[in-house]
């Protein structure tokens, strides 16, 4: 398989490491994304977690409307926004006020999950009855109703518009790791994105139930699926694993649920749980450029995505930067960029 002209884009968390701060894991997304801008990626999405220390993205449609306004080509996300913490018709105008402003830019990545652990959720829903996904799907529906969508009868669009006069719509697709948000993605004809990022090993079985739901759409007539991977290059691969210790700490945090900022490279090699982390299975890509893209590759090709998108996780910007730029230039990107 030739995947050098397989679309590759990105997934931004905007990290908090040890020793910085909210503003410079922004500055650090804003430098990301002017990179993967110039570059060639086509996308960049940044993600919806609350009440996290690593983790400074709480407010998708803020971050996007900002990194739309410093970037020209590439489009701009949210990967996701959780719909059960919002109401849909916030999100709706929320999103088509994006799309005015950044016109054919816009995407609107779904997911069903809190993005945050149940009392965050509470505070953000305000009504235990609502901690409940079970309205999702018919949430997911008044959204695509208050879009335009003309397969959607009664509901919320009946009375309301998402923006006065909408001249296009923001791209809303459906995120997932389960075979659940597959097939609703596959029955509603929408985009699917599946979190192979998370670690999950069901990639397959997804992307199959997806594509064997798919049904033809007004928005889209064939079946696109997007795969997530935790990806990072460095020149040697020596220096990959060595830079990859940040990110692996910070999933152990997560899995063991004792959250803290992504510790620096110093801190992590000599951090009294560096074994525990490097011995938990992972499916992150990491290694020289070479390497990398061979395994990004397999993962296209197994998956038969139609795009990749990669997420670098480790503690400094400069390092996040050129893992891109090497990935990039081995993938055969257009696009040169030297943002350090």
């Amino acid at each position: 398989m030739d995947a050098g002209p397989l679309p590759l884009s990105v997934l931004e968390l905007a990290t908090v490491g040890s020793g910085q701060t909210t503003a410079d894991a922004l500055a650090a997304t804003t430098r990301v994304a002017r990179a993967a801008d110039r570059l060639g990626f086509r996308r960049i999405w940044v993600a919806e977690h609350h009440n996290m220390p690593a983790v400074a993205s709480t407010n998708p449609p803020v971050l996007i409307a900002h990194l739309a306004a410093v970037t020209e080509r590439i489009r701009v996300g949210s990967g996701g926004v959780m719909l059960p913490n919002h109401a849909p018709l916030v999100v709706a105008e929320q999103f088509a006020l994006l799309e005015a402003l950044h016109p054919g830019r816009v995407d609107l990545g779904i997911g069903r999950a809190p993005g945050t652990d149940q009392q965050t959720a509470l505070a953000l829903r305000r009504d235990p009855a609502a901690l409940s996904a079970e309205d999702f799907p018919q949430h997911l529906i008044d959204l695509l109703g208050l879009f335009g969508d003309p397969r959607v009868e009664g509901g919320l669009a009946e009375r309301f518009r998402a923006t006065p006069a909408a001249a296009s719509v923001p791209q809303v697709v459906l995120l997932g790791s389960s075979g659940f948000s597959a097939q609703l993605a596959g029955h509603l004809g929408l985009p699917f994105a599946f979190a192979h990022h998370f670690g999950g090993a069901n990639v397959l079985t997804a992307v199959g139930l997806y594509r064997d739901t798919f049904r033809p759409s007004p928005v889209l007539e064939q079946p696109y699926t997007i795969v997530t991977a935790n990806a990072l290059a460095a020149d040697t691969e020596e220096e990959a694993r060595r830079l990859a210790l940040p990110g692996k700490l910070m999933r152990l945090a997560i899995r063991t649920n004792r959250l803290r900022p992504v510790p620096t490279l110093e801190e992590a090699e000599r951090d009294p749980e560096r074994a525990a982390a490097e011995e938990m299975s992972s499916n992150a890509v990491v290694g020289d450029p070479g390497t990398v893209v061979a395994q990004l590759r397999r993962l296209a090709a197994d998956t038969r995505a139609d795009e990749l998108m990669l997420s670098a996780s480790t503690h400094g910007v400069v390092e996040r930067l050129r893992s891109l730029e090497l990935v990039a230039a081995s993938w055969g990107l257009s696009g040169v960029a030297h943002d350090r």
